[in-house]
């Protein structure tokens, strides 16, 4: 048997080319590993696999939910391992693909045990933000926590309510609970893998020429036609994703065309410095995700972890 597939980098790694690649190989099937594809109608601004790669490879936890919904982490395990179980059970291999690195460390390493959101607390929360601003909360946040509060801009909106509704919920401060982990659920043998890229300047760019694809291909249409189907606002977490938030702001009239595609590269290489520290903290074998030959490379490892022999 093939172990699970974990295939994790930053954002334009090209993760997604060679999950194809790997399934293609290894018979398998793709779960995706991402906290923005679960939502139903947002394509462009999440790169979401294309209709022809979908028919090609079978992929699970893509259009799950509705944006004006939430999605967490132990939902993530729930559902990911449910869908591993089901590949297995045909006689599939699991590849698990993307860049929500808190999923992964979620379902390697356990839960972290923290208090399940509240409607009430985060509705409350949410009512005070729009009154007194996120760095009226910050600053209050300082007092009951102020470990987290130093890691958080005071614009921080979704990770300051957090933390504050933590802190609402169990009495102690997010900091002093997040290393406490509850025992994870097994996924069975699996290999790691994680795409690093080594030249960052280069990354930069594909994140860059990325973005202004996802423009080209109606990223702000797409977000217009989200926003007259379903009751929205920028404060839901589908809409705090990178790019939607951008393109809020540009449909609002905050700001204009350059703006928005300026703001929305910056804010994506953001993402990926961050995804980039969360990796060099998780156990897993290392590749220059722009080496030749990349898939070759990462079969012969698979081979080898499979106790196959490669001809």
């Amino acid at each position: 048997m093939i172990p699970a597939i974990l295939l994790m980098g930053p954002t334009a790694s090209g993760k997604s080319a060679l999950a194809l690649d790997l399934a293609g190989r290894f018979g398998g099937e793709i779960v995706a590993v991402d906290s923005a594809q679960v939502y139903r109608g947002m394509d462009v601004g999440t790169a979401k696999p294309t209709a022809a790669d979908r028919t090609r490879v079978p992929h699970h936890l893509l259009d799950i939910i509705d944006p004006t919904m939430a999605y967490s982490a132990a939902a993530f395990v729930r559902d990911a391992l449910a869908a591993a179980a089901d590949i297995r059970a045909r006689g599939r291999t699991p590849i698990l693909c993307g860049g929500t690195m808190l999923y992964f460390r979620a379902l390697t390493e356990g839960l972290s045990a923290l208090p399940r959101a509240d409607a009430a607390v985060r509705e409350e929360l949410d009512s005070r933000a729009a009154n007194e601003g996120w760095p009226a909360l910050h600053a209050e946040l300082a007092k009951v926590d102020p470990l987290t509060a130093a890691r958080l801009a005071p614009t921080d909106g979704q990770r300051i309510q957090r933390a504050l509704e933590v802190h609402r919920l169990s009495g102690q401060p997010l900091s002093s609970l997040q290393g406490r982990r509850d025992s994870p659920m097994s996924l069975g043998p699996s290999i790691a893998v994680a795409l690093v890229p080594a030249d960052r300047a280069r990354l930069h760019a594909d994140i860059a020429r990325r973005f202004e694809a996802m423009l080209d291909a109606g990223l702000v249409d797409e977000l217009r036609a989200l926003r007259q189907r379903f009751s929205l606002d920028p404060i839901l977490p589908s809409m705090r994703c990178v790019g939607y938030r951008q393109a809020w702001q540009y449909l609002e009239g905050a700001i204009d065309l350059a703006r928005l595609r300026a703001t929305g590269i910056a804010a994506t290489r953001q993402l990926a410095k961050r995804q980039l520290t969360w990796l060099r903290a998780t156990p897993a074998t290392v590749f220059d995700s722009m080496q030749p030959a990349l898939a070759d490379s990462v079969a012969a490892l698979v081979e080898e972890r499979s106790g196959r022999t490669t001809d």
